[in-house]
């Protein structure tokens, strides 16, 4: 989770979404909206007081970099394309190694937030305008932004009608969120289902991040991500799909997953270099909303 706002229970099944009541799902801590498709998940989120076993982080950066990098770049030139203002300024909620302040402090006054101690301290370090706690807490009576940016961030939030409150306060009339996150149409996501239906729960739980400090809670398609988000006093700009593979970095990627034999991590690596022509045929698993923040009446 990255912002301190509190955590759901399993309790509440009514669908943050339409309003009706969710459905048991593929786990115990998993449930379903019949009528709009929305998942949820009760996961334990314990970032800076995780007791499981530890994420190394130079080994997640060398596995994911390529990828994010090249997808960031498309993000900066959507911001850009959306803001009028000669120099605005963006919020970076859930910054994390620094990666999208880097990318994005060419055409932006940027500022990061990011509630990891030890990594928020990390991109500090290298000189990045980072600030260590929850959004919006850590924020300035009174600051405003022209662009706020959540990458794989705002389906971690348990109360997020709270967070996205916050954002339209924390934005200037006609400001831009930008929304990044794992889509449920998704090839992988779709097939990590029907796995789980045959016996084998493995994938679903990666995909949903079970066991780690900050665990997904939420799982949306364009559709209901979009009627969620315009509820809360947005207007969608732009929706668009990102890669979820791409060939650079993706060997680097395949040895984050753990110890994997040799021949088995090339036989991956060279099926889903095969894959990726024929995946692009299929719903991406992320997503990409751009909302429009609306003038007050």
């Amino acid at each position: 989770m990255l912002t301190g706002f509190d955590m759901l229970t399993r309790s509440d099944m009514t669908c943050i979404v339409c309003g009706s009541t969710q459905m048991a799902g593929l786990a115990g801590w998993h449930a379903r909206c019949p009528a709009c498709d929305y998942e949820s998940a009760a996961l334990s989120v314990a970032i800076n007081a995780h007791q499981g076993p530890a994420v190394d982080e130079a080994e997640r950066e060398a596995g994911l970099k390529a990828l994010r990098l090249e997808n960031f770049r498309t993000i900066v030139a959507w911001a850009r394309r959306h803001v009028s203002v000669s120099r605005p300024r963006l919020l970076d909620v859930g910054s994390a190694h620094g990666w999208f302040l880097e990318t994005a402090r060419e055409q932006f006054d940027v500022l990061g937030v990011e509630p990891d101690a030890v990594v928020g301290a990390r991109a500090a370090a290298r000189g990045l305008p980072v600030r260590s706690g929850y959004f919006p807490d850590v924020l300035r009576e009174g600051e405003r932004f022209d662009v706020i940016v959540f990458n794989d961030v705002i389906e971690h939030i348990p109360d997020i009608r709270s967070a996205l409150a916050a954002c339209h306060a924390r934005l200037h009339d006609g400001g831009i969120l930008i929304l990044n996150l794992p889509n449920s149409r998704g090839f992988f996501y779709r097939l990590s289902k029907l796995i789980a239906r045959l016996g084998w729960r493995g994938p679903f739980e990666r995909l949903w991040q079970k066991d780690l400090p900050s665990p997904h809670v939420h799982y949306f398609n364009p559709r209901n991500l979009q009627q969620l988000v315009v509820g809360q006093g947005f207007e969608l700009a732009e929706a668009a799909e990102l890669p979820a593979l791409r060939a650079k970095g993706l060997l680097e990627r395949l040895r984050c997953a753990g110890n994997v034999p040799t021949m088995s991590l090339y036989l991956q690596y060279v099926a889903i270099m095969c894959a990726i022509p024929v995946l692009r045929m299929f719903p991406s698993d992320i997503i990409v909303g751009v909302f429009k923040k609306k003038a007050a009446d």
